[in-house]
């Protein structure tokens, strides 16, 4: 099903078919991400800055609030946010905030769900060969990067974790270090 996840009405119409096809919801994976073109502040247009925002932001709150009540205790939220969750880089200032922003929500989001004993992971990957980078740095180095398989191996094999523990963060970098 197509979702604008910026949109909390397609976002409702979302969790609404999942209620009704599966009744519950295990794994819920905030994965939608954008970036601007590198500009610094001073050049970057407002309209950018909201639609980065908008998209790696906002819709981890919308999402997740709507999908909370599909979930019960073991289940697992993942919300991918990227490298810039900890790091900043120069000319990405709307990224950067809204990576910043999602792993303040993702660490508070954790400690409300803890009791609960529903795990939240913040996936904190390094360069990940996708199209995002098309947009941030067209030239980069992919033969550098990670292949999304590998992410998704290193996300499965946290979520097989024994029902007692949890990881937290997950933490992810290329062999060949940051680019």
């Amino acid at each position: 099903m197509v979702c604008d996840v910026r949109d909390p009405v397609a976002v409702k119409a979302l969790l609404t078919a999942v209620k009704r096809r599966f009744h519950r919801l295990d794994i819920l994976i905030n994965n939608a991400g954008i970036a601007h073109p590198t500009q610094n502040v001073d050049k970057l247009p407002f309209e950018s800055w909201l639609e980065v925002i908008d998209t790696n932001l906002n819709s981890l709150f919308l999402v997740t609030q709507a999908a909370l009540p599909l979930m019960s205790r073991g289940s697992a939220i993942i919300n991918n946010l990227s490298l810039a969750a900890k790091r900043v880089f120069a000319g990405s200032s709307a990224y950067n905030a809204s990576k910043h922003g999602a792993l303040g929500f993702t660490n508070t989001l954790r400690e409300e769900l803890r009791s609960k004993e529903i795990r939240v992971i913040a996936l904190v990957a390094g360069a990940t060969d996708t199209e995002i980078w098309d947009t941030l740095w067209p030239k980069a180095p992919r033969e550098k990067m990670m292949s999304p398989a590998t992410i998704a191996v290193a996300v499965v094999n946290g979520l097989k974790l024994p029902p007692d523990s949890t990881m937290e963060e997950l933490v992810i970098l290329p062999t060949a270090g940051t680019l």
